[in-house]
C-alpha cells in the first residue's frame, strides 16, 4: 500500500486496483495529466457503471466498477508521482466518492422497486462502512507517519492550500466535504472515541477492516451484478453492516490504548 512503507502495509482486500494504478501513473507521469484529470476519470467511469446498470448489461457495470477503483488509486499515485500532494484532489476525490455510492444506490433502488426506508438506510450502511475503514486508516498512517500529507483524523476546519493551489477552491470544497462526511465521521468516533488513543492498529486487524474498503465494496458489488442478485444488493449491504459492530469490539477487546496499557502494567 503506497501510503505506507513497504515493512509497514498490511494485505488490504479493498486495495487489488494499486498495482495497475501505479503502472498508469508510471504512465503518464511525463505528460500534462494532473491527478485532478484522474480523479474526473474514475468520475466518468462510474456514470459508465450506472448506464451499463440501467441497460443490464451486468459484465459491464463490474468492468466499470473496477476501472473506477483502480483510477480512484491511480490519481493519488500520479500525486505521489509528482510530488504534487493537493486538498483540493483529497476533497475531491471524496466528494465524487459518496455522490457516485448514493447514485449506485438510487440506481439498484429503482431497479428493484426498493421501498424509500431500504434505500436510505443501505446507503447509510455503505456509508458507515466505508468510514469505519477510513477512521482507522487514517488513525494507523498518523501512529507510524506514513507518507499521506492530506488526511487528518479530525476534520473540523479547512486546512491551508498545498502550494499552487489556490486557499479559495480548498474552502470550498472542504465544506461541500464536511457536509457529506461530517456526520457519518461524528457517528463513528462517538461509537469508538478512545481508538485514537489505541497502540499501533496491528496488520491483522487492518486486513479484517478493509473488507469495509471502497474498492471492496465495489468488488462485491460487481459480484452481485454479475451473479443477477440485483434485488438482494440493498438488503445484503444493509446486513454486511452487522461487521461494524464486529470490528469495534474486537479494537476496543484487543487493541488497548496506551492509556489502558500504562494501567496494566
Amino acid at each position: 500500500m503506497s501510503k505506507l512503507n513497504q515493512d509497514q502495509a498490511f494485505l488490504d482486500f479493498s486495495d487489488y486496483g494499486r498495482p495497475m494504478a501505479k503502472w498508469i501513473a508510471q504512465q503518464i507521469k511525463h505528460t500534462a495529466m494532473t491527478p485532478i484529470h484522474v480523479t474526473y476519470a474514475f468520475l466518468v467511469s462510474g456514470i459508465l457503471a450506472i448506464a451499463c446498470m440501467l441497460n443490464e448489461q451486468f459484465l459491464a457495470v463490474g468492468f466499470f466498477l473496477i476501472l473506477k477503483s483502480i483510477l480512484d488509486a491511480a490519481d493519488g499515485e500520479l500525486s505521489r508521482a509528482k510530488n504534487t500532494p493537493s486538498y483540493t484532489g483529497r476533497y475531491l476525490d471524496s466528494i465524487f466518492d459518496m455522490l457516485l455510492n448514493l447514485a449506485f444506490v438510487i440506481t439498484v433502488s429503482l431497479m428493484s422497486n426498493a421501498p424509500v426506508w431500504l434505500t436510505v438506510v443501505a446507503f447509510v450502511a455503505i456509508q458507515m462502512q466505508g468510514t469505519l475503514y477510513n477512521y482507522y486508516y487514517v488513525i494507523l498512517r498518523n501512529q507510524i507517519a506514513g507518507s499521506d500529507q492530506t488526511s487528518r483524523v479530525f476534520e473540523t476546519t479547512p486546512p491551508k492550500a498545498m502550494p499552487g493551489e489556490s486557499q479559495r477552491h480548498v474552502d470550498f470544497l472542504f465544506r461541500v466535504f464536511y457536509f457529506l462526511y461530517g456526520g457519518f465521521d461524528r457517528l463513528i468516533y462517538q461509537l469508538d472515541s478512545t481508538a485514537v488513543g489505541a497502540e499501533r492498529l496491528p496488520n491483522w486487524f487492518m486486513t479484517l477492516v478493509s473488507l469495509y474498503g471502497l474498492g471492496f465494496q465495489l468488488l462485491l458489488l460487481s459480484v452481485l451484478f454479475a451473479l443477477h442478485l440485483t434485488l438482494w444488493i440493498l438488503p445484503f449491504f444493509v446486513a454486511y453492516s452487522v461487521l461494524i459492530f464486529v470490528f469495534i469490539g474486537i479494537r476496543k477487546s484487543f487493541i488497548p490504548t496506551v492509556i489502558e496499557r500504562q494501567a496494566l502494567s
